[in-house]
């Protein structure tokens, strides 16, 4: 039986994160479901969302739930992100320690770490900072450098979907956004390009879900973005690493995975077909299949 409660608030880093953690079989301490407790014997699973400021736990909640059945499924609202505290600074290496203290927190020695998009990034540094830390890496959509920001601003005018206001996308992609009423209406102007078939109507609830955090957003896209390149750390990684990716993603475009997987020794690259930026909710029984057998063959490998 798996169990998960609700979410808890847990202090890392002198900062309280927003956590929940999903596929439990043990109680952890004042039999609280969730808790740290003694490390039972299914392995840990972190999931790092992306969009710093505008992304949150609902994402990877819902991508990473079916893996609960063989993992504990740690997701979490990031620093300055969602429902979390938001003590800075919002630097790539210390939303790369906070992953390490839910590591310590969970109680494990290894984990598996997933990110997509910006949570890619972070990912990726984890793995590179605390390498002996990691047993797999799952990236989705996501970039070694910064040249997405313009594949993505090409991408962004080009498309026929929607006439783009390109005031509000230099904002939203320059960090620039004056509060978090702006960075809702910059996030409306470009969430249409995001999903390989358009639905109005799922576009519009997107919108309103969203937690706005922009003091966060304009960190990682004012300073953390512009000095963004880790390419030449990435044939540091030497764990199994498997890279995915829609064919159709506007803003962090297949060759920017190529360019991962080209690094990455012996890393795998999977394209999907019929997704934009979010295959692993755009054609979730193939992704689910995927990372599944990438994840299988891992633990064989070990055995």
């Amino acid at each position: 039986m798996t169990m998960t409660s609700g979410p808890t608030m847990v202090e890392i880093n002198g900062n309280r994160l927003n956590v929940l953690v999903l596929g439990d079989d043990a109680e952890g301490p004042g039999g609280t479901a969730g808790g740290p407790g003694d490390a039972p014997g299914k392995p840990v699973m972190i999931v790092h969302h992306g969009a710093p400021g505008l992304g949150s736990m609902a994402e990877p909640r819902a991508a990473f739930a079916p893996y609960a059945d063989e993992y504990r499924v740690v997701v979490f609202d990031a620093r300055g992100s969602g429902a979390s505290e938001g003590n800075g600074p919002f630097t790539h290496e210390q939303w790369a320690a906070d992953v390490d203290g839910l590591r310590q927190w969970i109680g494990a020695e290894r984990i598996v770490m997933a990110g997509g998009s910006y949570g890619g990034f972070v990912a990726m540094e984890y793995a590179i900072r605390y390498p002996d830390r990691v047993a797999a890496l799952v990236l989705r959509d996501t970039a070694a450098d910064n040249a997405n920001q313009e594949l993505a601003l090409r991408n962004a005018l080009a498309s026929a979907r929607v006439e783009i206001d390109r005031v509000k996308l230099d904002r939203i992609m320059s960090g620039t956004v004056r509060d978090d009423d702006d960075l809702r209406d910059c996030w409306a102007e470009i969430l249409p390009l995001y999903d390989h078939d358009l639905d109005w109507a799922k576009v519009r609830q997107r919108v309103a879900d969203t937690p706005y955090r922009y003091a966060t957003h304009n960190f990682a896209f004012s300073v953390n973005q512009p000095n963004y390149d880790i390419k030449p750390l990435l044939p540091r990684i030497s764990c199994p690493t498997l890279v995915t990716v829609g064919r159709h993603d506007w803003i962090t475009p297949v060759e920017c995975s190529e360019t991962i997987a080209g690094l990455i020794p012996g890393a795998k690259l999977v394209v999907f077909e019929h997704s934009g930026h979010s295959p692993q909710l755009e054609e979730a029984e193939r992704f689910q299949r995927v990372v599944r057998e990438f994840l299988a063959g891992v633990a064989a490998s070990r055995a």
